[in-house]
């Protein structure tokens, strides 16, 4: 199955977090699973991090290296995926879970994310 992966799971999963879920971790450790990683992710994180509001210099810097090690995939922001996101009813403010939104609806895959705001767009969420 595709996943899509949320940014607070993508910090959980590799500072190997308790706050990760169990159904969460399982489902992104299933080798069964073929995880995506958007680009709406790193973008969020790197700002973050530029703002002094996330500690996570490192796996910012290096999160391509981590993404392929972890045997994820990146996923771009397709023409698509901005105008879905764009048109999205406005249940959620923050513009990137929009995108993830987006890109879920148009994979036709389930988000891996704690935000059960994302439940208001019909997208299937594990956590």
């Amino acid at each position: 199955m595709n996943l899509l992966i949320d940014s607070h799971a993508v910090l959980w999963w590799f500072s190997r977090s308790a706050q990760l879920s169990g159904p969460a971790r399982d489902a992104l450790g299933s080798a069964q699973n073929r995880v995506y990683v958007s680009a709406a992710v790193a973008w969020e994180l790197a700002i973050k991090v530029n703002l002094g509001r996330l500690d996570a210099g490192e796996l910012t810097a290096n999160l391509p290296r981590w993404l392929f090690e972890a045997g994820f995939h990146r996923l771009a922001i397709s023409m698509d995926h901005a105008l879905r996101a764009g048109m999205l009813p406005r249940h959620h403010g923050d513009p990137f879970d929009r995108m993830l939104v987006a890109q879920a609806q148009a994979l036709n895959c389930p988000i891996v994310s704690a935000d059960p705001v994302l439940d208001s767009y019909g997208v299937r969420r594990i956590w």
